[in-house]
């Protein structure tokens, strides 16, 4: 489970870097705090909106998912560039990014359920 968690949190930093954002992670110079910062020391960047990340996750998702099917397509139709291995570990990319998609979903809809049943 703890693989499944790291490789999870690793595809959360590398869409990170690749809208461009900047981790909270502070910087060497702890006095160097700006306020309005996103981070200690650091400019305040754009984050994106909630439905921007999560679209960009189920692009990920799907691109994963296209890339193991074409792997293993190529598989079957006999490329050698494309090894039982590369193959596996495709699917098995996939298939994490999946089953974590389908947690966040139901994360959120457990989430929307108990706010509609709060009392008034």
């Amino acid at each position: 489970m703890s693989d499944a968690v790291s490789s999870i949190l690793s595809q959360i930093r590398s869409y990170q870097t690749q809208l461009g954002t900047r981790s909270l992670e502070p910087v060497q110079d702890p006095g160097a705090f700006a306020p309005g910062a996103v981070g200690f020391g650091q400019p305040a960047v754009k984050a994106p909106s909630f439905g921007e990340s999560l679209q960009n996750a189920l692009q990920g998702v799907n691109n994963a998912q296209k890339e193991a099917g074409a792997l293993a397509q190529a598989f079957e139709l006999g490329d050698p560039r494309a090894d039982l291995a590369r193959v596996m570990v495709a699917t098995q990319q996939s298939q994490v990014a999946f089953r974590a998609t389908v947690e966040v979903r139901n994360r959120l809809v457990q989430a929307y359920q108990d706010v509609m049943n709060m009392p008034l």
